[in-house]
This record gives C-alpha cells, sequence and structure tokens, in this order.
C-alpha cells in the first residue's frame, strides 16, 4: 500500500520506518526540514536500536521518503497515520495538543474524498471527538475523510521490534465506520497473519488504553519500589520479593523491577495526563499520584544514601555517576532519574563526574553545570563514591578490582540493582543498594 507518516519524531520516524520493512511505500512527513533531511540520508536524529539500518535500507531502496510539504503527503497516499508529539504542558500535568490540532487542520484542507487518518499519538480521551470537528472545519467542500485511533505501545530501545512484533494492535473506529478496519487489516495483514491479536473497539476506549497501560506499568514499578522502602527498614531483600511476586501468574515479573524508578519521555508523561484528564472528569486519582509520588521519592532516597556513605555530607564531596540516560540503549534524557540525581547532588554542594555510553551529549546540553567524562574509568577516578543510575551492560561488565585502583574511596551505590553484589564486595568495594541488605 502507498501511506504517509505525518509527524516523524520518535514515534513517526520509527513507524515509517516499520511500514516499509513490512512492505509498503511510505512518504514521512515533517515540519522540520534538518530532520527531514536527516532522515533521508537514512540517519535517525535520535539513537534508537536498530532504527538507523531500516530508514538506510528503504531509502536506499526507494520505498521510503521524506518530505516537509503537506500537500505532497495528502497527494501522495489516501491512508495517512498521524505519529505527531504531545508533550506535557508546561507547569501541568495536561498534554500539549496545540501540534496535532495544526497538522489536521494543515492536512484536511488536502485530502482526498474518503482519505483516511489513522492517529497513533498518545491522547487524553475526548480528543478524537474534537479533532473530528476540526476535520470536517477544513476538509474541502463536498469531501469527507475518515478517522480512526490506533495507539502505539512502544518502549524506547525496544521500538522497530515492538512495531514490527507487537504484543497487541488495538484499532478505536468511529460509530457506522465500516471501512477503516478492512483498510487498517491489510497495511498490518503480514503482523496479524503471525497472530497478533487486534483488538477493535470504540474511539473513547482505544484513547483510554494507552493511558491505562502506562499507568498500570507506573503502579507495578512504584509498587515494587515501595516494598523496596520497606525492606530498607527491616533488611529484607526486594529483589527476592520481586522473585517471588513474579512467579504467580496473576502478577507477573515484567515491570516488577525495583531500583530509581522510571522516567523518560513517555511512562511520566502519560501518567500526569491521564491523571490530569481523570480529575477533570471528577474520578478519584489517589491511587495513581501516590504511585508519581513513590517514584519521585526514589530519586531522594538514592540521594540520601549517597549521604551517608559520605558521611553525613555532599559539599565538596567528589562523586561519579554512571549513567544520564533514563534507560540503556537510549540517549534519551527526558525526566531521567540518572540525571535528577546527579543534579541534585551538585546542588548540594558535591562535585559530580557523569558518565553515561549514549547520551553525553544531551546531558551537557541539559546540564552543563555537571562534569563529564569519556570513558567509565576516568569518571571514578579521585571520587569518594560511585552511583549506579543507568543500567547499562557495559557497567554491570566493569571489573570492580581495576576501578577500586582509581577511586579515591572504593564505595558504589547500586540504585538499578543490576551488579554483582558479591563481585564488587570480593574486590573491595562498599556495595550499598536500593531495597537490598
Amino acid at each position: 500500500m502507498k501511506l504517509t507518516v505525518i509527524g516523524c519524531g520518535y514515534l513517526g520516524a520509527t513507524h515509517a520506518a516499520a511500514m516499509a520493512e513490512l512492505g509498503h511505500q511510505v512518504l514521512g512527513m515533517d515540519t522540520d526540514t534538518d530532520k527531514v533531511d536527516a532522515l533521508n540520508k537514512g540517519q535517525a536524529p535520535f539513537v534508537e536500536r536498530g532504527l538507523d539500518h531500516l530508514l538506510a535500507k528503504h531509502t536506499a531502496a526507494g520505498d521510503l521518503h521524506f518530505t516537509a510539504s503537506y500537500a505532497e503527503a495528502a497527494a501522495f497516499a489516501d491512508l495517512h497515520f498521524l505519529g505527531v508529539g504531545t508533550p506535557q504542558q508546561d507547569g501541568s500535568g495536561a498534554y500539549d495538543l496545540t501540534h496535532l490540532h495544526s497538522a489536521v487542520r494543515r492536512l484536511a484542507p488536502r485530502l482526498g474524498d474518503g482519505a483516511l487518518i489513522i492517529g497513533k499519538s498518545t491522547v487524553p480521551v475526548g480528543t478524537v471527538a474534537r479533532l473530528r470537528q476540526t476535520l470536517d472545519e477544513h476538509v474541502r467542500d463536498g469531501a469527507s475523510a475518515r478517522l480512526a485511533w490506533s495507539p502505539e505501545f512502544l518502549r524506547e530501545s525496544f521500538a522497530v521490534l515492538d512495531t514490527l512484533e507487537p504484543d497487541r494492535i488495538v484499532l478505536g473506529v468511529e460509530d457506522g465506520d465500516t471501512g477503516s478496519e478492512a483498510a487498517f487489516r491489510t497495511v498490518y495483514a503480514d503482523i496479524l497473519a503471525a497472530g497478533t491479536p487486534l483488538i477493535v473497539t470504540d474511539i473513547a476506549t482505544s484513547e483510554l488504553i494507552k493511558g491505562a497501560a502506562n499507568a498500570f506499568l507506573a503502579t507495578k514499578i512504584s509498587f515494587i519500589n515501595a516494598m523496596a522502602e520497606l525492606c530498607e527498614k527491616t533488611g529484607a531483600d526486594v529483589r527476592q520479593i520481586a522473585l517471588a511476586l513474579g512467579y504467580d501468574h496473576r502478577i507477573g515479573a515484567e515491570g516488577m523491577r525495583p531500583g530509581l524508578g522510571f522516567g523518560g519521555g513517555c511512562l511520566p508523561k502519560d501518567l500526569a495526563g491521564f491523571t490530569h484528564r481523570a480529575e477533570e472528569l471528577g474520578a478519584d486519582t489517589g491511587l495513581l499520584r501516590q504511585v508519581a509520588e513513590i517514584n519521585r521519592r526514589r530519586r531522594e532516597r538514592t540521594v540520601e544514601l549517597a549521604r551517608e556513605a559520605l558521611g553525613g555530607t555532599l559539599t565538596g564531596k567528589r562523586i561519579a555517576v554512571w549513567g544520564a540516560a533514563f534507560k540503556p540503549n537510549t540517549d534519551d534524557i527526558r525526566d531521567s532519574p540518572a540525571l535528577a540525581v546527579a543534579e541534585a547532588l551538585q546542588r548540594a554542594g558535591a562535585e559530580v563526574t557523569v558518565h553515561d555510553p549514549a547520551a553525553m551529549e544531551n546531558a551537557r546540553k541539559a546540564c552543563p553545570q555537571l562534569d563529564y567524562a569519556d570513558d567509565p574509568t576516568a569518571a571514578t577516578t579521585g571520587a569518594g563514591l560511585l552511583l549506579h543510575l543507568t543500567d547499562w551492560p557495559a557497567y554491570s561488565d566493569a571489573d570492580p578490582a581495576d576501578l577500586a585502583r582509581h577511586i579515591a574511596v572504593p564505595k558504589v551505590i547500586d540504585a538499578r540493582g543490576t551488579l554483582n553484589a558479591e563481585r564488587w564486595r570480593a574486590a573491595g568495594w562498599t556495595v550499598r543498594a536500593l531495597g537490598r541488605p
């Protein structure tokens, strides 16, 4: 099929490349001409595992191209995926839908009669109804357009895999729309044939599903971190609790990883946006607010552990921080727990040196007040404490005996719980981890 992807940020660029991989002719559209130029060269403007390979493969083959023209996009196809970003509003938990409405408003007058727009952006419930009004107000006289919604469930650093081999696909259709599902099934024919379940529902349910999924994942993460707080008061081991809970098929191990908590551009924003919309509708959001509060406390507790490890004060103390990205295998630092802790330590008077395998450039721009080192060993040289804040595999593979020769005092706080504590202790290190003895 011929199709377009409107908005080529993290979601849109990944979706466009994946659609080309499925055999479709794809035109990506974004108003950022620098981004368009990079994508046409087969280069993503962010780090995402496997994406550059797909971009290079399909731009070279000619079945994937990018443009900054709405007119070109509308003329290219009658099926348009909408992947425009919906960031959090400044000073509010609400989503900023400005760019989303703008995209529909600019695309609508150029659409052919019967065109189909399938939204993938994360939105609060009720958004599609307002987008329908925008679409109807700006579509050409005598023309009509269909509007459906298929939320994405991408994990950063696994986005290509999650697009091509999803756990499930959701499609929300408007009342009386019988044609959108058929077109959608054609787009995803190979994936559906492989056994991926398709859930077809009404628009409001499709809008709520994404927010509910992320709110529940955030709840699981914060629940196990609440257990970590209790473990620290009792001497129990939260990893053993998580292991035991994970064997319960009603609970499952996914998401039951205690540590520094969640961050990034998706989970915190979606939890806040879901909570904000629920409060607008008059629903009780006490549980969701507690989930966010527990997540925030993990960062504060890590700073407090650092203070305890350094004799009760951070002033003038040299601290090495491993990690700036919010998770491994990405350069995304949005709401990064690692950087939040590093900044808090620096504000408290510590001299903080940060290393990250991929996010150094982004971290330097966002936090120029911190010091940076080009390799993990250099970051620890002369420090009185090491904090392990992003669980890159390279950090777990590091040789603690070699590092002990460079750091001034061999103490480490493993806020992600992925270092081999026995191995580090055998090399002479004092090891602390959240929720563990």
